[in-house]
């Protein structure tokens, strides 16, 4: 048996004990999170390519080819060659960012070699895919800056030390014009005009600069340069890789296979890809506790492919949780507190993922938040001048701005809890009560009412002391 086929036996008894117990979860993360380092070199070739292909939208020209490459490669005593371009346009990663470099991380521990491309060329053009206006382009400084936020926030997904990195202006910078004009020649225009967002800007009358129009040859041109068996890359890349393949054929070169990577839905339930303009997103900078209570947020429809994007489990597990879910022996609560702790832990390891696990119990499975430890809390005394929506951005931080604060209270997301000998008595505050003193509010609402009282955003919870 194979060393992943012996890991996932362990946690299939796991999968089939009791779920809801914190000492049999504890165990089930301890064995999936060690397999993000689980030697996978003894999988043989088709068992590669099917794993790989698990946890992708699309393998072409086909998973039957991938693995025929890889016994190719392995029977010339070698690796394949994977390539990953980035584009350092933001500062700010969210577990979106992560799932290609999950995949790439695999391809890494089955033995291959793998190459990022910092697409330092490329992204002073702006990638254009799923846009609907042109990208402004980035100074050397802002790419500078980006790549170094990216690499830090995304490291605890991908092992960086065994790794080569590539910057596309090697290549691409001096390249020549008339380089570009024969090469051109040889390239359809309606090739390059078939992308959807492209033609949907056309229509409406929008602009399309060429810089956006040669994007995907300027990356094509990586693959050629790297001569890679493998480029891995968004669903919405899909016409940018297809030119990778192309530019190589008219070299003369074997053509790269294309792997690509389900976008992700986002938090919010409503279908929108996860992005940060939305608000819909886990960012891997956020705190442990913060981490927890997103996912858990989410709608149960979406612990299945969370589940695929996210952690190690395989197929057969997946099955058999959700087999157990639908004949009523697990609870989808239970199972989401799973996958929350699985995200938890692999950003911020085993103890961390408990703990947070802990107090989203604590906090909202039972009645009292007089059981949550170490709650965050705001003296009345001394901030009862500033309105509410100031107490939230920048005494707690709970908000990055009034105008979050406000969006929360018209979406009756903020609130005064109040707990005494009655139990918990709640006031929701409307959008006007955000930008009135803490001090009036409380008064007003609170006038008539003995106990501790809370201040809850969202998911996020403080004590107001001194009321």
């Amino acid at each position: 048996m194979t060393r992943l086929g012996e890991s996932v036996a362990r946690a299939s008894t796991l999968l089939s004990a009791d779920l809801s117990s914190d000492a049999t979860v504890e165990e089930l993360l301890k064995e999936t999170g060690a397999r993000r380092y689980l030697d996978l070199t003894d999988l043989p070739a088709k068992e590669q390519a099917e794993l790989i292909a698990a946890r992708t939208v699309e393998v072409l020209p086909g998973v039957e080819k991938l693995a025929e490459r890889i016994e190719e490669r392995r029977t010339a005593g070698k690796g394949l060659h994977i390539k990953l371009g980035i584009d350092p346009t933001a500062t700010d990663v969210h577990l979106g960012h992560a799932v290609p470099l999950i995949v790439l991380s695999r391809f890494q521990r089955l033995g291959h070699d793998v190459t990022l491309i910092i697409g330092d060329f490329t992204a002073k053009i702006g990638d254009p895919s799923g846009r609907t206006a042109e990208r402004p382009p980035l100074t050397d400084e802002d790419i500078a800056h980006n790549l170094a936020t990216y690499r830090e926030q995304v490291r605890p997904f991908f092992d960086f030390e065994k790794v080569s990195f590539r910057q596309n202006s090697e290549w691409l910078a001096p390249y020549t014009f008339p380089e570009l004009l024969s090469l051109l020649a040889q390239v359809p225009a309606s090739q390059l005009l078939q992308r959807e967002d492209f033609r949907n800007r056309l229509a409406a009358g929008s602009g399309l600069t060429m810089t956006e129009l040669l994007y995907p040859v300027a990356q094509g041109l990586d693959s050629v340069a790297l001569e890679c068996d493998v480029e891995l890359g968004g669903s919405d890349q899909l016409l940018n890789l297809q030119m990778g393949r192309k530019l190589m054929e008219l070299r003369g070169q074997r053509p790269q296979l294309v792997v690509t990577m389900p976008l992700i839905e986002g938090t919010d339930g409503t279908g929108a890809k996860m992005s940060k303009s939305k608000g819909n997103y886990v960012g891997l900078g956020a705190p442990a506790d913060d981490v927890f209570g997103k996912i858990m947020s989410v709608p149960d429809r979406l612990m299945e492919p969370y589940l695929k994007a996210w952690t190690e489990w395989t197929d057969e597990e997946i099955a058999l949780v959700l087999g157990r879910i639908a004949d009523r022996s697990l609870h989808p609560m239970d199972l989401k507190k799973i996958l929350a702790g699985e995200v938890v832990a692999a950003l911020y390891g085993l103890e961390a993922a408990q703990a947070a696990r802990a107090g989203f119990v604590a906090q909202f499975s039972k009645k009292s938040f007089s059981d949550v430890e170490s709650l965050p809390a705001v003296e009345v005394g001394e901030h009862g001048a500033e309105t509410v929506a100031t107490v939230l951005t920048r005494v707690l931080e709970f908000t990055p701005s009034a105008s979050a604060a406000r969006r929360l209270a018209k979406q009756n997301a903020l609130r005064l809890v109040v707990e005494g000998d009655e139990g918990q008595q709640t006031v929701v505050l409307a959008e006007a009560d955000a930008i009135r003193p803490l001090g009036e509010v409380l008064a007003d609402k609170l006038a008539d009412t003995a106990g501790v009282a809370y201040l809850k955003a969202g998911r996020k919870l403080a004590v107001l002391r001194g009321r």
